[in-house]
């Protein structure tokens, strides 16, 4: 069964175009080989933190929206928690609204 999720990361802010596609495109194939399909992606462009992490006060904001199995998330949070580029990523399971399913099934 598939669920939809988000995954925001955040990429160091003194990364060229280049590299910051690289990272995109790798996190992206990363996801597809572990079963994930219709990603959406959105680079949401440099920021300033609320607080400073990992001595950055600016970072590039991407974010993921896309469906797939639960266990495809481990490898890529894996991957980013290994890489010198992310200084913060977070996934969360998206709501998916059945309240139209269940007004369908009231009226029937």
């Amino acid at each position: 069964m598939s669920i939809v999720y988000e995954t925001m990361f955040i990429l160091r802010p003194d990364l060229g175009d280049e590299q910051v596609e690289q990272a995109i495109n790798k996190y992206q194939n990363l996801l597809k080989e572990h079963g994930a399909g219709d990603i959406q992606v959105q680079n949401r462009g440099k920021r300033r933190l609320a607080y400073e992490i990992k001595k950055q006060r600016d970072g590039i904001y991407i974010q993921f929206n896309y469906t797939g199995p639960g266990n495809a998330i481990a490898p890529v949070e894996r991957a980013m928690r290994l890489s010198e580029e992310v200084i913060r990523y977070l996934t969360i399971k998206q709501e998916v609204h059945e309240e139209k399913a269940a007004q369908v099934a009231v009226t029937a």
